[in-house]
Order: structure tokens, then C-alpha cells, then sequence
């Protein structure tokens, strides 16, 4: 989720990183229906990339989740 504490600046840019990850996550299934096993896979993993990227600087409230997304690197 979108964090609470972030400017309003902040807040668009974390919808942006919102946007591209469903874009992806809509690619991915879209090529997995066309058998594009490799092509979804690739898809899959850029649309978690870029919530991990907002979680990483502080976009996304992620409750210190380090299995998912890399949030406790200094």
C-alpha cells in the first residue's frame, strides 16, 4: 500500500510505480496465454522489481516485509 507519511509529489510517483507494475503484471498474463512462458516469467518479475523499487525508497508500506522486498539495507 501507498505509505501515509509521504508528500503529495510522493504519492505520485508511487501510483506511477503502481501503474508500470500492473502493466507488467497484465503483460505477463497476456503472454502466458499466448504460451510465452519465458516472456510472462520476465514480465512477472519487472512488475514485482518495481514495487520492490518503491518499497526500497519509501513509497510503498510494505510492514517491514524482507522475505518479499528489500527494505532493511541501509
Amino acid at each position: 500500500k501507498i505509505a501515509k507519511d509521504i508528500s503529495e509529489k510522493d504519492k505520485e510517483r508511487a501510483k506511477t510505480y503502481l501503474n508500470m507494475s500492473k502493466n507488467y503484471l497484465s503483460d505477463a498474463k497476456h503472454f502466458k496465454k499466448e504460451g510465452k512462458w519465458v516472456n510472462s516469467f520476465a514480465a512477472v518479475n519487472y512488475a514485482h522489481a518495481w514495487l520492490d523499487a518503491g518499497a526500497l525508497v519509501g513509497l510503498f508500506d510494505v510492514d517491514k516485509d524482507n522475505m518479499m522486498f528489500t527494505v532493511d539495507i541501509d
